[in-house]
């Protein structure tokens, strides 16, 4: 009898392995970041964990086997959804694994910006003491939070200790008791204004798609932040240029961009109102451990079960 076949696409610890061959001890599970480890066993593998390239291509053959993907990023929408809905495959994301990591991130450069610790590295690093007109604090002031998720809301948790008012932006507008106010995102230009820092966590969707462009900007404070961990194309990065450079907008803090690597003829890379970050926000010593055990073998046993996987599944007509 063939063993149902399984493709873990990321070197992951032992430890780990074990676990999920413990869920499913008849299982062959192919484990491995190197391609070549698993290429071979594509068009057998029921489950995937992980999207490397080269997996498109197997979902264009025949007789295919492939029934769930378990995404090891929260963002999907670089995956082929159409095509994953067509074959009635199950898609989940890492949603969740991220909000520690990326909400300290979000924090790390709003206080950044705020204490203008990055003009102070610079300014270490040629040995200048100078005062470099520090003013702003963020204790009472008022956040926006575009993405209310497991992210967001882990954001307006911490800003609730720094005493924050906080607006959060759902689609759903669906309130929740970390925020003070909830609107709907057909409401942005009316919340803008109020802002003193709009945190981005929203993943890229037909609907989010440059969401933020230069009117959006125009309606910001001159005094606010905008610090985008979402995805880089939420933000028309052109009308963020000149809202930064015509100091429309006070600063940034970026970790996603249009283009990644961002290039290095970009003037984001020279404007001294900008911190930026190589889309590293969700980075963590905790990542497969959160992935593999709060996620992937919760859903797993509710596949054995004849189930859909609960947690994160992908809505396709949403995009997320």
């Amino acid at each position: 009898m063939t063993k149902r076949k399984m493709i873990i696409t990321h070197s992951i610890h032992e430890s780990y392995i074990q676990d999920i061959q413990e869920a499913v001890p008849d299982w062959e599970i192919i484990v491995g970041k190197d391609p070549h480890i698993w290429q071979e066993h594509l068009q057998d593998a029921e489950i995937i964990a992980g999207w490397k390239k080269g997996i498109a291509e197997l979902l264009e053959g025949d007789n295919l086997k492939l029934k769930w993907i378990q995404s090891w990023s929260a963002g999907v929408n670089y995956m082929p959804l159409s095509v994953l809905s067509s074959q009635n495959i199950k898609l989940t994301s890492a949603a969740g694994v991220h909000a520690y990591p990326i909400s300290e991130t979000i924090f790390a450069l709003m206080l950044a910006l705020t204490r203008k610790i990055d003009q102070y590295v610079k300014n270490q690093q040629q040995k200048k003491w100078h005062h470099a007109d520090i003013n702003l604090e963020i204790h009472g002031k008022t956040i926006g939070i575009f993405g209310f998720g497991a992210i967001g809301k882990e954001t307006a948790k911490i800003a609730k200790a720094f005493g924050m008012h906080v607006i959060g932006v759902r689609f759903s507008g669906k309130s929740d008791p970390y925020a003070d106010e909830m609107y709907t995102a057909e409401e942005l230009d009316e919340i803008l204004p109020k802002c003193d820092y709009i945190a981005v966590t929203l993943p890229l969707t037909d609907e989010t798609k440059h969401l933020f462009g230069a009117k959006q900007f125009s309606l910001m404070k001159p005094s606010s932040f905008f610090i985008n961990i979402g995805r880089g194309e939420i933000a028309d990065e052109q009308a963020l240029i000149e809202a930064l450079r015509d100091k429309k907008i006070a600063g940034a803090g970026l970790d996603v961009f249009e283009k990644e690597p961002l290039d290095e003829n970009s003037l984001l890379w020279e404007l001294d109102n900008v911190i930026i970050t190589p889309h590293t926000a969700g980075s963590t010593e905790h990542y497969d451990q959160r992935l593999i055990r709060d996620i992937f073998l919760p859903n797993l046993k509710q596949y054995l079960a004849g189930e859909d996987p609960p947690i994160n599944l992908v809505d396709y007509k949403k995009g997320y």
